[in-house]
């Protein structure tokens, strides 16, 4: 089994910058990939970033240049470094976790998923 808790979503203006975090505890084995994605009221979820097992990083279009991804494996914590938000990021953002890495950037088809933190930018 594992473990995932998020925290640092907030809100923020428009332009701003927030840093997602989220603690990893439990299997490694099955959380060796991890990422992830979010969900706005009335829409689908959306894979907003990941690291695979070999360190590969992608990110949604959406997001590419704005967010980054990173893992301190000695703190068994994911982040998000999200910058120059926009109004369209305003979602719920979870944290997910898996020991393979989804195709198409599905980071909410992993196995392990964390409660969500809201994240709210206002224009």
């Amino acid at each position: 089994q594992v473990q995932l808790e998020e925290s640092g979503g907030g809100s923020v203006q428009a332009g701003g910058s927030l840093k997602l975090s989220c603690a990893v505890s439990g299997d490694s084995y099955r959380s060796r990939c991890m990422g992830w994605y979010r969900q706005a009221p009335g829409k689908e979820p959306e894979g907003v970033a990941a690291i695979d097992i070999d360190g590969l990083i992608t990110y949604a279009y959406s997001v590419k240049g704005r967010f980054t991804i990173s893992k301190d494996s000695a703190k068994n914590t994911l982040y998000l470094q999200m910058n120059n938000l926009k109004a369209e990021d305003t979602a719920m953002y979870y944290c997910a976790a898996d020991y393979a890495m989804p195709s198409g950037l599905r980071v909410h088809h992993m196995d392990y998923r964390g409660k969500g933190t809201l994240v709210t930018i206002s224009s």
